[in-house]
């Protein structure tokens, strides 16, 4: 595919390039790709047009070592897409229209400018060459265009125009305003359907007379159309009592850190209008970060580019108010129908299902009730159609052309139909269309004030107009009655905020703060925030009240990930005790009083399943039940290993000379210690339910936006004796079996009670700051894990070694083997 026309050095000056090429002119070659997206219809009169139908590009890298990709055009602009679509529809009409250019079909190639010159000039380029044809027939014939309806942007108009004029095509542009277009001998080809800058500017400064704003800003993008603004501006304000505060321009290049020292130069003048000149692409990311920076109390003045701009005022609410001059308006007949009958599935559209109503998504495409760039494209294109019509049906020797000649219908050149477009004179839509001599079209403008209409969506109401036709002095008529301005020191307030008054300044100047959390307001200007009642929390706005959250902890993830490693723990437990039980001969399980190991393995059992007692929501038994059956098996399993362990000492310590201490501590002996430790326990948790029992409460203290459904301990004494009674039985245990870890055997018990008791005591030990710090569900699932992680311990340490003896080296499980003896 072609992209640009490659001249050889060698080119003769002299030769014009709608000549017919020679044998001696090189040939044309393709010097890259081109696929910008597009439409076309052939026809026996081509047309071109093109579109900002991406409203920015992203340009890629050169390292001059390798060919530069093509540029990436993003941000589908769906009101361009509406403008495109209306020349096809125009297109259609004229071609199926018996008055106009009968027998004669209208083709067009519309193409993507992706709102940037250098992708514009792409675009020209591949109209006049054609896509994927090697032999362009500009190098060799008449031109394959006789006009082009283009641009938007005025910087793209220049480059467009410059490129065609050597072909002395002529381009209409729908859209661009500067008054730098006007110079004939500059764009001698250049016409337009939109005013120059010159007479928006003047409309401006009447603007601000009328409302008497004498200290402005002004914002304008790096391009022409923002350089040329701002110099006719202050050519008509110059001999005014209208001053300019400052004058800031939006980076070509989108830079944040450029963005951010405008808005700090508009954050501390004292101005609050601010004039605007720029497109709605440049503008809408420097809009994007003005949100952030909480600028208030500005009106903002629009230019034409984006007075208009659906996407803008739906986007930024803060805008309301915002006034400017629009082209004029006109009607397109069958536009709103036309539209509903594109494709959604267009290569130009953004990706979407097919489903999706054109009305509700794209609904700046669908805003046909009041078109205005909409509605120059359909006079560009009329007026091309007529200009063609009378030149095909010139009179013999009643023609434009030298010795009143007319041009050939089979062979129309561009620079003939100009001439016929510079005199053509027609009525569309009730309107007569015609051009100065400088291709201007007649100055007028609607002024528009964006408001909000009942539904809260943006309107654009018609509230003035400026006739640039009418005598000095009387061209701006306003309907003040319908205009809503923003001439404020601050803006209103909307709900979710409250106002807050600037030291030093009227009651009017005000900041607007949101709402702490927990409070709202759900009016505009409020003075203070209401603060929600007790079980409401604030919603993200802080405009309403909601329920707030109830949190315990619930079957939810957490708490069947908990509920199995207790139920896991429990199996576990319930299989030692069986496989003790098959092997309750044999000589390690009968060592240390096997009546004792069942004991602890029944306590263990009961511990794992106790932690369920803790998930799900906490009622008045369940919280009793909880605590007090804790801390009960816990005493339970803590007695019998103390019961094991003095007997482990008991038995080494018998074997001296005259020590009978075994006959106190037989089987009856032990029974006795387990039952009058854990009675102990037993009463504690008796006088702690009579007392002060535990109960559920909410918690909307730990977090206030929820309600925490929780067991309140009732008496903190009680409990932290319970917790503490346990923590005495496990030193105890822990101490008695530190002094009998040396005594003799190859299986000396204690050493395993040691480590067992040791992990038990930095498990709860760890767990009190954890217990204290832990909020809502957590506080319950930290419990959960120390008495499943203290109760893993125990069965680890104390029967895993046996278990390994039993399974695995039954050779091992002999008495003389476990006394140490060979």
């Amino acid at each position: 595919m072609s992209l640009l026309l490659w001249w050889s050095l060698y080119y003769p000056v002299s030769i014009s390039p709608l000549t017919e090429a020679t044998s001696t002119q090189p040939a044309c070659s393709p010097q890259g790709a081109f696929e910008l997206p597009g439409f076309s219809a052939q026809g026996d009169f081509m047309m071109g047009g093109i579109f900002p139908l991406h409203y920015r590009v992203e340009l890629p890298g050169t390292d001059y070592t390798h060919q530069p990709l093509a540029a990436l055009c993003q941000g589908f602009d769906p009101r361009a897409f509406r403008w495109a679509q209306t020349m096809r529809l125009a297109l259609e009409e004229i071609n199926q229209s018996e008055q106009l250019l009968p027998n004669h079909t209208l083709g067009y190639k519309i193409f993507d400018s992706c709102a940037t010159p250098v992708t514009a000039l792409r675009a020209v380029l591949a109209m006049l060459n054609g896509q994927g044809e090697e032999q362009s027939p500009m190098c060799s014939g008449a031109s394959p265009l006789i006009a082009v309806v283009g641009e938007s942007g005025s910087s793209q108009s220049i480059v467009l125009s410059r490129t065609l004029q050597p072909f002395r095509i002529p381009m209409i542009s729908y859209f661009s305003t500067c008054s730098c277009l006007s110079d004939r001998k500059e764009y001698p080809t250049f016409f337009r359907v939109v005013p120059n800058d010159d007479y928006q500017v003047k409309a401006i400064a009447s603007l601000l007379q009328r409302f008497g704003w004498k200290w402005i800003g002004v914002i304008r993008e790096d391009h022409d159309y923002g350089h040329f603004a701002l110099q006719g501006l202050k050519r008509e304000i110059q001999n005014t009592d209208v001053c300019l505060a400052y004058d800031e321009m939006i980076p070509k290049d989108y830079s944040r850190e450029r963005v951010l020292q405008i808005l700090e130069v508009m954050r501390h003048s004292t101005a609050r209008v601010v004039i605007v000149f720029s497109g709605e692409g440049e503008l809408y990311p420097f809009l994007k970060e003005f949100v952030k920076q909480n600028i208030t109390g500005t009106q903002w003045v629009a230019s034409e580019a984006w007075v208009t701009a659906n996407v803008l005022a739906e986007t930024y609410p803060f805008l309301d108010g915002t006034i400017g001059f629009a082209i004029r308006s006109g009607k397109v007949p069958g536009l709103r129908d036309y539209l509903q009958t594109v494709n959604p599935r267009s290569p130009l559209m953004p990706p979407c299902s097919g489903q999706e109503t054109l009305l509700e998504q794209h609904s700046a495409y669908m805003n046909t009730s009041s078109p205005r760039v909409a509605y120059n494209v359909y006079k560009a294109v009329y007026a091309i159609a007529h200009s063609l019509h009378n030149l095909l049906h010139c009179q013999a020797g009643a023609g434009p052309f030298h010795n009143r000649s007319c041009a050939h219908s089979t062979n129309v050149h561009p620079w003939q139909l100009q001439q016929y477009l510079q005199d053509v004179s027609f009525n569309v839509s009730g309107e007569n269309m015609n051009f100065d001599q400088k291709g201007d079209a007649i100055p007028s403008y609607d002024l528009i004030n964006w408001q909000r209409g009942p539904n809260g969506g943006p309107r654009f109401v018609t509230v003035g107009l400026y006739d640039g036709s009418k005598d000095s002095g009387k061209e701006l008529a306003i309907q003040q009655e319908k205009i809503l301005v923003v001439s404020v020191c601050s803006a209103s307030c909307a709900p979710g905020s409250r106002k807050a008054v600037r030291r030093g300044e009227p009651l009017c100047c005000f900041d607007c703060v949101p709402c702490d959390s927990g409070k709202i307001s759900y009016q505009t200007d409020s003075i203070d925030c209401k603060e929600c009642p007790e079980d409401f929390w604030s919603n993200t706005d802080g405009t309403m009240c909601i329920p707030k959250v109830v949190e315990f902890l619930s079957h939810d993830a957490m708490g069947i990930a908990l509920t199995v490693i207790a139920v896991v723990g429990a199996c576990l437990t319930v299989s030692v005790l069986a496989v003790f039980l098959h092997h309750r001969t044999t000589p390690i399980v009968r060592v240390n009083n096997s009546e004792l190991s069942f004991f602890i393995l029944l306590s263990l059992t009961l511990c794992f399943l106790c932690a369920l007692m803790f998930i799900g929501e906490p009622t008045s038994w369940s919280c009793m039940l909880r605590h007090t059956a804790f801390s009960i098996t816990f005493s339970l399993c803590i007695s019998c290993i103390l019961g094991k362990t003095l007997v482990v000492l008991a038995a080494f310590t018998a074997a001296r000379p005259g020590n009978n201490i075994m006959k106190w501590l037989g089987p009856k002996q032990q029974r006795v210690i387990i039952f009058s430790c854990t009675l102990v326990q037993v009463l504690i948790c008796a006088a702690w339910l009579m007392a002060a029992p535990p109960y559920p409460s909410r918690n909307i203290q730990d977090q206030r936006s929820k309600i925490i459904l929780e067991c309140s301990v009732g008496s903190q004494l009680a409990f932290w004796c319970v917790l503490g009674y346990i923590g005495l039985l496990a030193c105890l245990c822990f101490i008695l079996a530190f002094l009998a870890r040396k005594l003799p055997g190859n299986f000396n018990e204690a050493k395993f009670i040691t480590f067992s008791m040791l992990i038990f005591c930095a498990v709860w030990i760890s767990f009190i700051p954890a217990y204290v710090s832990s909020p809502g569900k957590y506080t319950v699932a930290v419990e959960i894990f120390a008495i499943l992680a203290s109760s893993f311990g125990l069965l680890f340490c104390l029967f895993a070694p046996k278990c390994y003896i039993i399974l695995l080296k039954p050779e091992k499980n002999t008495k003389p083997h476990l006394m140490g003896r060979k």
